[in-house]
């Protein structure tokens, strides 16, 4: 009975050094992490493929206001910026139109003449990239956004135009 109390006696001193090696001992380098490239701009959500372009959009008849103050929002927001891209997209000349939309909604027509294709040029967005971080948190902003949106009816039109000469 005694030999196989002192085998495991004598085999658990043997593995001592062994078992408190293996804790202290550091774990292996982990491999550098790879470099990431550099965070790429979002593409444009609303952009024009020629130098001139045209938006048909329908609001809701009781909204017009809203999209109104929107445009306006639009043009001094963008058109206080010193970025070339945001100026552009404030430049549009708007119209509305004295025929019904869908479903009896007011027609606007959205003229940007000239257009700097691959620009941003969705509404909000330019907006959005005009405010300063507080004015992003502001909820005041989040009502403004929510205003605006709910004023259009649907899906607008986007026209890509060249003139004929």
């Amino acid at each position: 009975m005694r030999r196989p109390f002192v085998t495991l006696t004598a085999l658990a001193l043997a593995l001592l050094p062994a078992a408190a090696f293996a804790q202290t001992t550091p774990p292996p380098a982990q491999p550098p992490a790879p470099a990431t490239a550099p965070a790429q701009p979002a593409a444009p959500k609303l952009t024009f493929k020629t130098e001139v372009g045209m938006l048909l959009v329908p609001v809701k008849a009781d909204q017009t206001a809203a999209f109104e103050e929107m445009l306006a929002k639009l043009r001094s927001t963008a058109g206080a910026s010193s970025d070339p891209a945001l100026k552009a997209a404030g430049t549009l000349k708007a119209y509305k139109s004295a025929d019904p939309g869908p479903g009896g909604s007011a027609y606007y027509v959205l003229l940007y003449d000239p257009a700097t294709p691959g620009t941003e040029y969705q509404w909000l967005e330019v907006i959005n990239r005009t405010l300063t971080d507080e004015q992003k948190r502001d909820p005041a902003t989040a009502e403004m956004y929510k205003r605006f949106a709910g004023a259009l009816v649907g899906n607008f039109n986007q026209l890509n135009l060249t003139e004929i000469k």
